[in-house]
């Protein structure tokens, strides 16, 4: 009965990867997601793998060929055998893809001028307005202090809506 599980490639490898298990007659899935990024100035998209380090391997008879192919760290095991991946899994990340990639939904955010309250940190308890996003998942908040409004970078975690 075939049947599908996870295995891990060596970093920068993925190619020699899958095409040394397609070679050994496995059927091979490496769901890859759609992203828009500003490099140098210039909006590109890139095609990341959805879990990076790890591709699917459809199993029918013998696993071993797989755990050894070139360009592997080998299956993700469960005790003695390769951990098996639900077919309803494969199933949903397949139905997701569009042209072949898959698209997640932007993260929900405050928007700029929405109220925020500061979780962590010094400014604990204060506060603001939300300002905009920062390089490096940091945020810009708008607090009162010191007599006026202040702009506060802070990590995306320490805030929430207030």
């Amino acid at each position: 009965m075939a049947y599908w599980t996870a295995a891990r490639y060596v970093p920068q490898q993925e190619r020699l990867a899958l095409h040394c298990l397609g070679l050994a007659g496995f059927d091979v899935y490496l769901p890859r997601l759609r992203e828009q990024r500003i490099v140098r100035g210039c909006r590109v998209e890139v095609t990341p793998p959805l879990f990076p380090g790890y591709c699917f391997v459809a199993i029918e008879l013998q696993w071993h060929a797989a755990h050894r192919a070139p360009g592997t760290l080998g299956l993700v095991l469960n005790g003695g055998g390769p951990a098996h991946v639900p077919d309803s899994v494969i199933d949903e990340l397949r139905s997701r893809a569009r042209n072949g990639l898959i698209e997640l939904a932007k993260p929900r955010g405050p928007r700029v001028g929405s109220r925020v309250k500061v979780t962590v940190g010094p400014f604990a308890g204060q506060l603001g307005f939300y300002a905009g996003m920062k390089p490096h998942q940091r945020v810009e908040v708008l607090l009162t202090l010191l007599g006026g409004q202040q702009r506060v970078s802070l990590s995306r975690e320490a805030i929430e809506p207030g």
